[in-house]
């Protein structure tokens, strides 16, 4: 793998029934990213359970369970390589309970390409994802409108017109400029414009569905922010000690710097200095964003820090906070949201309730002009600035310091209720 080629992560989001995964597994099959064998090991396997025609999805669906209901349950990281970018390709479940998955995926994608089938167009979920995606910082996007072939369609330009028209509008409504966004009209079962240039389309004079992917812009690393490194999960190594480990989110780790985890076991913070960076079993002397990594470091204890920790700089550490304001949309509450709700927040990679306890203002999600102040309630599918108190210390900075910290989703009895960014927070004393 050339590690010289810049990495992006790459979301594909959409509709259940959109075809995502069997763009994603034409996608690898054709750039010759899966090998012949292994596409017909899945096509046998299609074939044994009853889903001919399933064997580009099953390249995503790894998963036994979801082989046999034919859905998309968990996030499937999958590796990719272009002539300009590597890839990392996250394939978000289209289901509304998966949203929480499609969150950790959005939140992590530096672009995402949204599949809308040609024959169905924009629903709720294709509203639900573009919302979110926006909420949560995805700035690039390709519209790819799918089953082009399908009966009814049958390839022509004036059905894809009329799909980007009302794809355009959704994006739009927002706040995605759509002459920023790429377009593509393919049939993904047959191949068409996924890879190769459609013979049944030659009126589409722009990209490939691959070319698109490679016209995407390159992410900025934030290597310019200060350290941030939310601890994922805390091993015990015989002979190393404590290991945390975690995805550098902003700014730079190395080998001998002073850090200190925040807020700690005790919520005072616990100081160390960094020994040993593990990347792929390999050391390294420093990591950057985007890297996974296990750490070494002098002064810290098994008790002492655990998971949704977040470890910075001593001299500029992040800053448990006793108070924050965010900007929030509701997705799926059963009811409404009122002061005094107090749900769970997951932030990086934290987990922890917050209490509302004021509702500053219902703003409209696309332009964020105010709609109403100090509303009593705010429901389904309405965005609003709230004040929100966590029970527990919790690491959480505002969208201008460090938007790379600053989004959370909540999540309440199994689903994901509402998405949002803080914007203003309290540091605790």
């Amino acid at each position: 793998m050339a590690k010289n080629k810049p990495h992006l992560n790459l979301v594909f989001i959409g509709h259940v029934d959109h075809g995502k995964s069997t763009t994603v597994g034409r996608l690898l099959f054709d750039s010759k990213n899966i090998d012949e064998q292994t596409m017909r090991k899945l096509q046998e396997k299609a074939k044994d359970l009853g889903k001919a025609g399933f064997e580009f999805a099953f390249v995503m669906d790894n998963l036994k369970e979801e082989r046999e209901r034919g859905v998309t349950i968990d996030l499937a990281h999958k590796k990719f390589e272009s002539d300009k970018y590597f890839f990392t390709i996250i394939d978000a479940p289209g289901h509304r309970d998966f949203v929480k998955n499609m969150i950790t995926g959005a939140s992590q994608a530096d672009a995402a390409v949204l599949a809308v089938a040609a024959n169905d167009g924009v629903n709720a979920q294709t509203k639900e994802h573009v919302f979110l995606s926006r909420t949560l910082g995805v700035d690039q996007l390709i519209v790819a409108v799918n089953k082009m072939d399908i009966s009814g369609v049958d390839y022509k330009e004036e059905r894809f017109n009329k799909v980007k028209e009302e794809v355009s509008t959704l994006l739009k409504s927002v706040g995605y400029k759509p002459d920023t966004v790429q377009f593509v009209p393919i049939a993904a079962l047959k191949g068409d414009n996924v890879v190769t240039k459609s013979t049944n389309m030659d009126w589409h004079k722009g990209p490939t569905l691959l070319e698109a992917i490679d016209k995407l812009n390159e992410p900025e690393k934030p290597v310019d922010l200060p350290l941030r490194l939310p601890i994922q999960d805390v091993y015990n190594i015989t002979g190393i000690g404590v290991v945390p480990v975690g995805k550098v989110e902003t700014g730079v780790i190395k080998v001998g710097q002073k850090v200190i985890a925040i807020p700690g076991r005790e919520g005072k913070g616990v100081p160390g200095e960094v020994k040993s960076i593990e990347m792929h079993h390999e050391q390294y002397q420093e990591a950057t964003p985007g890297d996974n990594v296990g750490l070494s470091i002098r002064g810290f204890g098994k008790k002492d820090i655990a998971r949704g920790d977040v470890i910075g700089p001593s001299d500029n550490p992040p800053a448990a906070v006793e108070e924050f304001k965010a900007q929030m949309v509701v997705l799926n509450h059963p009811s409404v949201i009122t002061i005094g709700y107090t749900p769970v927040f997951h932030v990086h990679t934290a987990q922890i309730a917050c209490q509302v306890t004021k509702i500053d203002k219902k703003v409209n999600p696309a332009t964020g002009e105010v709609l109403q102040e100090n509303p009593d309630f705010i429901k389904n599918g309405e965005a609003a600035i709230v004040t929100l108190k966590p029970v527990h210390p919790l690491v959480i900075e505002t969208q201008k310091d460090n938007p790379h910290m600053s989004r959370f989703a909540i999540r309440d009895s199994g689903t994901t209720v509402a998405a949002g960014m803080c914007i203003e927070a309290k540091k605790k004393q």
